[in-house]
């Protein structure tokens, strides 16, 4: 990348995290096959996704790179969550040459998840009192069921996995269970990876709820 065009990019990252402050990481990566597992050259509050300078890119960022012939557009306004169950809204802006070739990439990305949770709580002091609790409809496409699953069951429970206590675990794994989620393939593996817990805590999970159902 120009050194002129990196030392813009790197004033409007400076400028945009101020801006919106310590929730806000700005990313600039610069695209090189011979290093994509190290190509970022600069970035502000990096603490919201643990990241340094020479870490690599996303995997939703690296997918969209996946093939330049495809010409990626800017991917605008998408969550990702981090390795610690943080939730960020982000946007990811491609740098281009004259030649129309990526050469960097502009990432903002917003820590959401106390946002998520106030939107939860002002939801619930709103809702009239008498309105039922209705859980989210099963979805019947195969392909994706676990993942939508997976998203229906923290939409239950109402915050986000880091924000949850083991006892919301437990029913969002419930509901995932009833649902019929373990029935998909390595499901279980998945599942745990998400919710931070060892399989044999899974496993402890939903013979606990079976213990509850049994008693009732």
């Amino acid at each position: 990348m120009e050194s002129r065009k990196l030392n813009l990019l790197k004033q409007l990252a400076v400028g945009i995290a101020a801006q919106f402050g310590s929730k806000c990481e700005v990313v600039i990566h610069e695209v090189n096959s011979s290093r994509p597992d190290h190509s970022i050259v600069f970035i502000e509050n990096g603490h919201v996704s643990g990241r340094k300078v020479g870490d690599g890119a996303s995997q939703v960022v690296l997918d969209q790179l996946a093939d330049q012939a495809r010409q990626p557009k800017d991917h605008l306004c998408y969550l990702t969550r981090t390795s610690s169950g943080r939730i960020l809204k982000s946007s990811s802006l491609y740098i281009r040459n004259r030649s129309g070739v990526v050469t960097g990439i502009f990432s903002i990305n917003y820590d959401v998840t106390d946002l998520m949770l106030l939107h939860s709580q002002i939801t619930e002091m709103v809702e009239p009192r008498d309105k039922a609790e209705k859980e989210p409809e099963k979805l019947i496409n195969i392909n994706d069921v676990l993942n939508e699953l997976i998203d229906q069951s923290v939409a239950l429970v109402g915050k986000p996995v880091a924000l949850m206590n083991k006892e919301e675990k437990i029913r969002a794994i419930s509901f995932l269970n009833k649902s019929g989620a373990f029935l998909v393939t390595k499901s279980s593996d998945k599942v745990a990876q998400y919710f931070g817990i060892s399989k044999y805590t899974l496993y402890s999970y939903l013979d606990s709820n079976k213990q509850q159902e049994e008693k009732k």
